[in-house]
């Protein structure tokens, strides 16, 4: 019952920032960790940023470590990304998604995700 539906995503020119948010619905939020991932074409998904389920935890994939920013509030039951200074690596499509199990940690397998949301497109033009 649990549903995550992304929104934010489209056209951007590198060096640009763009800002995905997330809202999900039918569980308790607030008791799951959470991760923004991503899938570009041709490649595996990774995990781009993680966050614990009180927010006070958070860490990122290395190629975007100082540009990103992922946020949640658990009052209204989102999980943002917010990026800067993209370049055209990143287009992706961008899933977020919500641990299978209640824990204080942070994950940073796609394995551990158990439910995702349709995704987002960003496209980042040279």
């Amino acid at each position: 019952q649990v549903q995550l539906v992304e929104s934010g995503g489209g056209l951007v020119q590198a060096g640009g920032s763009v800002r995905l948010s997330c809202v999900a619905s039918g569980g308790t939020f607030s008791r799951y960790g959470m991760g923004w991932l991503r899938q570009a074409p041709g490649k595996e998904r990774e995990v781009v940023a993680v966050i614990n389920r009180s927010g006070s935890i958070i860490n990122y994939v290395d190629s975007v470590k100082g540009r990103c920013t992922i946020s949640r509030d658990n009052v209204k039951n989102t999980v943002d990304l917010q990026m800067n200074s993209v370049q055209p690596e990143d287009t992706a499509v961008y899933y977020c998604a919500q641990r299978g199990v209640m824990t204080y940690g942070l994950a940073y397998s796609v394995r551990d995700y158990a439910y995702w949301g349709q995704g987002t497109q960003v496209t980042v033009s040279s």
